[in-house]
Parts: structure tokens; C-alpha cells; sequence
């Protein structure tokens, strides 16, 4: 078993009550800004990190620079993921392989499997979609196949948003776990393998499982939103002018999908088959299978399998890759920001007394990482803030653990940031308005199919921490 070098320990700067203030006040500080006053969460975590450190007792110019620092290694290291998945995205969405993919998926279903077939959709979607860009492209699909099988919106809805709402907070590349992993030193290719295995078994009794109840106590039939948009018999947009010719194959578009995702667990793999760093075999896979190239790889194969198969030509393909940047330039400043303010808890030395109350206390890392994860969503609504806090917070906690046990812990704060999404959740009202719902409606469909997702897969996280 390969053990991780312990990043080093912090001394607290003041009397831990001092600092446990610190960390209150700064996260009440966050949540505020965002909820009540509704600021951009770029600015509420400046705002936060500021408060954290003045009452720790540091010099501001000593808070600035733990918060420069830790947004710029944080940028570095995953802001060129973000934009890059960004790009592949934008790719699949308008060659029209994402159509594609769900269309054929969706045909070759019967009635009682729709809502299976939903979630391998979304799920399939979500590998490389943010939440928000998947929902806003499936919506049309969904409402389309609950009319056509004249099943309720939520019976095939739910089923699809558990599968893209799972790959959001357990899967990287999305930002969330990328954040995390890159937070705790946590091996990338192992999280990955460990996220699919959890995501698989949680997507099913969150997905199909659920939502058949859900579907019960909310029957709600499709509305009419999309249907200026409504597909034709062969499953195109009617304002879509490209024909099933024009289409990228369906093989062809689910390999370039999953062509990132293989490549780094084949690195992961060969790590754990070779584990030799001079063998050239492995030095190949550590190369390709690391998220940047592998990523970089995926886009540049995108611009042939997604763009040039679709009749896109080069400044087709220009314009996607270029007009796949500005939607995501607020997720950046997020996530650069939440670095800084990690760093501003990690040299506070908030974490070092909250790994020495842990370990006093004897609570398993994995299940305190969860619960954290979950106070911080529901207090922000905001998956990715509660993702950046708890990372923080956890640092000082995942120095002695085992590759596999922080990789685990990473896996616990990706359930424990989608835990009962409400009406502090940007997400919730997305959802409430495109389904047609009523607030209660969506507590009862929505906001409990993340919370059954959330703890189920904290089950499904727990017992890989014995097994393997």
C-alpha cells in the first residue's frame, strides 16, 4: 500500500476557541453574502477568507498573501480542466453528438425501461457536462419521451437528473472533485475508478428506483415548453438543419465521450499492474492519462469525431471552442477563489486543531467529511462552495490516511455537496420552473432524490474503505 507524504502541519496562530470563531464566522460571513444579500460567491469568499484570518489574529497583508497563493495554485492547477472540458462540451452540443447519443439510447428502450435508459442518459451526458448545461440540453429530451410514453415528468425527469447530478459531484473532470482531489493530494486516477464504482450503484437507487415512488406522490404530465422545439420522427429539432447523415455515429460519439475517462483509469491502472516509474510503458500512461493531456487529447479528437464528422468546418470548430469559455468564467473565479480561501483555513492552523479533535474524538475521516460537506450545502445551497470548505477544513486530516482512504474522503464530501437541494439552491428553481412545479412539488421530487443520491452514496463509499 502506497501512503501519501503528510503536507506540512500548520500550528494553530491562537487559542482554539479563537479560532473555531474564525471558521464560524467566516463560513456565516459566506453564507449570508450569497443567500440574503445575494453577492457572487467570488466575492462572499474574499470576503470570507478576510474574516477568517482578522480573527484568527493575523496581519491582513499575511491573510492576502495565503489568499493570492491559494488562488493562484488553485487556478493553475484546475483552471485549464475547466476550460478544456468546457470546450469538449461545447463540441458534443453542437455537432449534435449529444443528440445523438440520446436518441438512439432513448429508441431502443421499452416504456417500463425509459426511466433506465434516462439515467445511463444522463449519466452519459453528465461525463463530461456541467449540471446546469446538461439539464438545459436534456430538458426538451425529457419532456419529450414523458409524453410520448405518457408517464409523468418526474418518472423520466428524475431518473436523468440523478445521473447527471452523480457525475457532477462524484466523477472528475467536473470542477467539484477535481477541487477536492487537487485539495487533498488525492490520486485522480484511483478517485475516478472509486467515483464510477459509487456512482454507478447510487445513480440506480436514486434514479429509477426513486423516481418510480416520486413519480407517484408527484404526477405531474410534461408541459408544453418545448413544444415549438419538439423533435420529428427522427428524433432531430425541427430548427436543427443538420440531417441523421450529418450526425456523428452513435459508437463514435460514445467512444470520444468516455476517451478521457480511459485514459486516466488506464493510468491508474497501469500504476497499480507496473508501479515502476523508470518502466516506459508506465512513464507513456502516466503521461496521457494525466487529466490535462488526457483532456487535451479529447478536445483535439472532439474537433475531428464531434466537429469536422458533423460538416463543422475550422471556423465552425473555432467559434464552439471559443464560445465555450465565457459561460464558465464565474466557475473559475469560484473555484480560484475557494482555493484562497482554503489556504487562508490551512494557515490559520483551523485544520490542524480539527485533526487533533477528530483524532481525540476517534470519528471516522470519511463520515466527518461527509457531515461537514453537508452542514456548509445546506447553509450556501452551493455544492462547489461546500466542496471548497470542506476540502479546506479536511486538509490537515488526510496527511497520514492511505491513497485509497483520502480518495475515499474525497468521494464523501462529492455526496455529501449535493445533500437536499432547496431554496437557497440556484439549481432547485431551475428545476421547479422547467418541470412546472410547485415549491412543495419540488422538495418532493427534487430536492429528496439529491438527499437519497447524497446518503446513498455515503453507503456505497463506507464499506470500499474495508474492502479495498
Amino acid at each position: 500500500m502506497v501512503y501519501l507524504a503528510a503536507p506540512p502541519v500548520t500550528d494553530p496562530v491562537a487559542a482554539g476557541w479563537q479560532l473555531v470563531l474564525a471558521a464560524l464566522l467566516g463560513i456565516a460571513l459566506i453564507v449570508v453574502l450569497i443567500t440574503w444579500l445575494k453577492v457572487h460567491p467570488f466575492l462572499a469568499l474574499i470576503f470570507g477568507a478576510l474574516t477568517v484570518g482578522i480573527v484568527a489574529g493575523q496581519n491582513v497583508t499575511d491573510v492576502i498573501t495565503s489568499f493570492s497563493t491559494g488562488f493562484g495554485a488553485t487556478a493553475a492547477s484546475v483552471g485549464a480542466l475547466i476550460a478544456l472540458g468546457a470546450m469538449f462540451a461545447k463540441l458534443l452540443a453542437d455537432s449534435g453528438g449529444a443528440d445523438q447519443l440520446v436518441d438512439t439510447i432513448v429508441a431502443r428502450a421499452s416504456k417500463a425501461a425509459l426511466p433506465w435508459a434516462m439515467a445511463g442518459v444522463g449519466a452519459i451526458i453528465g461525463l463530461p457536462m456541467f449540471f446546469e448545461i446538461g439539464l438545459v440540453l436534456l430538458m426538451p429530451v425529457i419532456f419529450l419521451v414523458a409524453r410520448r410514453a405518457e408517464l409523468s415528468i418526474i418518472t423520466i425527469g428524475i431518473p436523468t437528473l440523478a445521473g447527471l447530478s452523480a457525475m457532477h459531484g462524484l466523477v472528475p473532470p467536473h470542477p467539484g472533485p477535481l477541487l477536492a482531489i487537487d485539495t487533498l493530494h488525492a490520486d485522480l486516477g484511483l478517485t475516478l475508478i472509486f467515483g464510477i464504482i459509487v456512482a454507478v450503484p447510487t445513480v440506480i437507487v436514486a434514479g429509477p428506483l426513486f423516481g418510480r415512488l416520486a413519480g407517484r406522490w408527484v404526477d405531474v404530465p410534461p408541459p408544453r415548453l418545448f413544444e415549438s422545439s419538439a423533435r420529428n420522427g427522427s428524433g432531430l429539432r425541427r430548427e436543427d438543419a443538420r440531417d441523421l447523415a450529418r450526425l456523428p455515429s452513435f459508437g463514435l460519439t460514445l467512444a470520444t465521450v468516455l476517451l478521457p475517462v480511459v485514459l486516466m483509469m488506464a493510468k491508474a491502472i497501469a500504476d497499480i499492474v507496473i508501479d515502476d516509474d523508470t518502466n516506459r510503458v508506465q512513464q507513456v500512461f502516466d503521461v496521457i492519462g494525466n487529466p490535462l493531456i488526457a483532456l487535451l487529447i479529447a478536445v483535439v479528437v472532439a474537433m475531428f469525431t464531434f466537429g469536422r464528422a458533423s460538416g463543422m468546418d475550422r471556423s465552425a470548430i473555432a467559434q464552439s471552442c471559443s464560445d465555450s469559455l465565457a459561460p464558465i468564467a464565474g466557475i473559475f473565479l469560484i473555484v480560484g477563489a475557494g482555493g484562497g480561501f482554503k489556504q487562508v483555513l490551512v494557515d490559520t492552523g483551523i485544520g490542524t486543531l480539527l485533526a487533533d479533535w477528530a483524532k481525540g474524538a476517534n470519528v471516522s475521516v470519511i463520515l466527518l467529511a461527509w457531515v461537514l460537506t453537508v452542514l456548509i450545502r445546506l447553509a450556501t445551497g452551493s455544492a462547489t462552495i461546500a466542496t471548497i470548505t470542506a476540502s479546506g477544513l479536511m486538509v490537515s486530516l488526510t496527511g497520514d490516511l492511505s491513497t485509497t482512504d483520502v480518495s475515499l474522503v474525497v468521494l464523501a464530501i462529492g455526496a455529501g455537496s449535493v445533500f437536499f437541494s432547496h431554496v437557497n439552491d440556484a439549481g432547485f428553481w431551475l428545476v421547479k420552473e422547467y418541470f412546472g412545479l410547485s415549491v412543495g412539488q419540488t422538495i418532493k421530487s427534487w430536492s429528496l432524490m439529491e438527499t437519497v443520491l447524497s446518503v446513498t452514496g455515503l453507503i456505497f463509499v463506507l464499506p470500499l474503505g474495508i474492502v479495498v
